[in-house]
């Protein structure tokens, strides 16, 4: 596999660009001395050494977690801004790069029809959405928060960290958040906010949006939609109609999280909170008299939990959506539906010989779970385990994931659950890349399936 070096051509010229600003400052010498200089260098070349301890996360055989390599653009970008480092807490910390990122809070707000959103960036998914349960923590005191079993683990986790209480809803044969579950239990009472997911990470289900929040709304309680995996997709044209529908009700969610180090091509870590009613910024107010006296201008970290943020992270996001506008019918949208279409069709090879394969659900998204053929879950676990291994020797790199009987049960009626919970294969085709190379990876698939087989069978 060849890295890619082009943008470093790029990162030169711009380092060229960027050196002008300062060019009214007196003489300093940033560099090192030629010996510390050659130390240095060979430092680096031994970390280079340990980072080929790695999977090919960019290339196409890697199809496994949900790793998405940043675009070239982001990762100048955001190596350029390390040049200046800046700090995106304070306006004097970060002049420029702050007006980045409320240019990319103002993209995405206007992705999820929400101009008028109150957001910033995170670190990623997991502290916008603590964001979002504290706010809605604070609207709803001493209330709990619900969310599918599907929902990511972090949720619990969050909820116990802010004192809250949290509750599982059960999904449905789809592993969408049951609504008739829901509405029981918003009914008993007690609730103040609502997890809904657009994009399960183990199997991307997609809960209806749509559906939540009437019943939500008719019992006074707040909506945050967990969109870190899946909230891209909402510019993809090839959605079922049930999921066109609950992306189309995004606009009337209270908060959403979405994560642009996963789909959106930019480094770790990036992730981005926004809330449609900005009234809710009253929340974060506080005074920091050595902090926030550079500018009258509001001031980044006055509606962030975090302090310290890298400006990089604004500077590689603003960069890749001047590249890729967050427009459908567009390049970033063309991207999508390969990478939806990358998971139908693997689907659909797989279904070819049903005498092999199990596929779980028709993918809502970009991420297909599927089994070994095998009596019982617990051959279906052991057969699974071998394939994950044998296929890494053939340079395929796949993800396992543990399916509870009731939702593997509802698809798949003639296995035996001799185990709670059955181990099936996972992919995360999220790389465009992936639609082209269905072949290679269904070659590789089959040999280690046959591998596997006769490893068993002896």
């Amino acid at each position: 596999m060849t890295l890619e070096k082009q943008s470093l051509e790029w990162l030169k010229a711009a380092l060229e660009r960027l050196e002008e600003g300062f060019e009214a400052l007196p003489p300093f010498d940033g560099e090192l001395a030629p010996e510390e200089a050659q130390r240095a260098r060979e430092i680096l070349l031994g970390i280079a050494e340990r980072l080929k301890d790695n999977y090919p996360y960019a290339h196409p055989l890697y199809a496994g977690q949900m790793l998405k390599p940043p675009h070239p653009l982001a990762r100048a970008a955001y190596q350029l801004a390390l040049w200046v480092n800046p700090n995106n807490h304070a306006l004097d910390g970060g002049r420029a790069s702050s007006a980045m990122e409320r240019e990319c809070v103002a993209a995405l707000g206007e992705l999820f029809g929400m101009p008028q959103a109150l957001g910033h960036l995170t670190s990623g998914g997991t502290l916008a959405n603590l964001e979002a349960l504290w706010v809605c923590g604070r609207e709803q005191p001493a209330r709990c928060i619900v969310g599918s079993e599907l929902a990511h683990y972090t949720h619990p986790r969050i909820s116990a960290v802010l004192g809250l209480e949290y509750e599982s809803i059960p999904t449905d044969d789809r592993g969408r958040m049951d609504v008739h579950a829901l509405r029981a239990r918003l009914e008993r009472g007690g609730v103040g906010g609502l997890v809904a997911t657009l994009g399960t990470t183990s199997i991307g289900s997609i809960d209806a949006l749509d559906q939540i929040l009437p019943l939500a709304r008719r019992h006074g309680v707040r909506v945050h939609v967990d969109a870190a995996y899946g909230g891209y997709f909402t510019l993809a044209s090839t959605l079922s109609p049930a999921d066109r529908r609950a992306f189309d009700a995004l606009p009337q969610a209270d908060s959403i999280a979405i994560d642009p180090h996963k789909h959106g091509l930019q480094p770790y870590g990036c992730g981005a909170v926004l809330f449609r009613d900005p009234l809710v910024g009253r929340h974060y107010r506080h005074d920091s008299p050595y902090t926030y006296f550079s500018s009258a201008q509001l001031h980044l970290g006055e509606i962030t939990l975090e302090c310290s943020r890298p400006g990089a992270a604004a500077v590689a996001l603003r960069a890749t959506l001047e590249w890729l506008p967050l427009e459908r019918g567009g390049r970033m949208a063309s991207m999508l539906e390969q990478c939806l279409a990358a998971a139908r069709g693997l689907r659909g090879i797989l279904e070819q010989a049903p005498e092999r394969w199990r596929v779980l659900l028709d993918p809502p998204l970009d991420i297909l779970v599927y089994a070994p053929r095998a009596p019982t879950a617990s051959a279906t676990t052991r057969l699974s385990r071998r394939i994950f291994e044998e296929a890494a020797r053939e340079g395929l790199h796949l993800a396992l994931t543990r399916v509870e009987a009731r939702l593997a049960g509802a698809c798949w009626k003639d296995l035996v659950f001799d185990e709670p919970s059955v181990t099936c294969l996972r992919s995360a085709l999220m790389k465009p890349e992936h639609n082209a190379w269905l072949a290679p990876i269904h070659e590789r698939l089959e040999r280690a399936w046959v591998r596997a087989q006769g490893s068993l069978d002896r």
